[in-house]
């Protein structure tokens, strides 16, 4: 249950480029939560991303109100690279490709 009102919340957080939420993107890859501690492990669509501190910030600023979390630790990781192959439908056709 607590992952499912992680998972929303991050519905808010945009990604500027692309004006398309960072869970329809497909930039999250893993939600651990253990004991009010929730660690997210995340990329970003290119490695030079200008708007890493943000999009990093928003994640945690996003998460902040949820009961129950503790703490917020966002990794960013390039390994697997984002490819658009990891967007939603919903992202897709967004961007028109759908």
């Amino acid at each position: 249950m607590m992952k499912e009102k992680i998972i929303e919340q991050l519905r808010y957080v945009i990604d500027p480029e692309l004006g398309i939420n960072v869970v329809d993107l497909g930039l999250i890859y893993d939600i651990n939560i253990n004991e009010g501690n929730v660690f997210i492990l995340m990329t970003l669509t290119t490695p030079g991303c200008p708007l890493h501190d943000s999009i990093v910030g928003g994640v945690k600023r996003a998460l902040a109100d949820i009961e129950g979390i503790k703490d917020i630790d966002v990794q960013i990781t390039w390994n697997p690279p984002w490819t658009p192959e990891r967007m939603s439908d919903e992202a897709l056709r967004q961007l028109g490709h759908r």
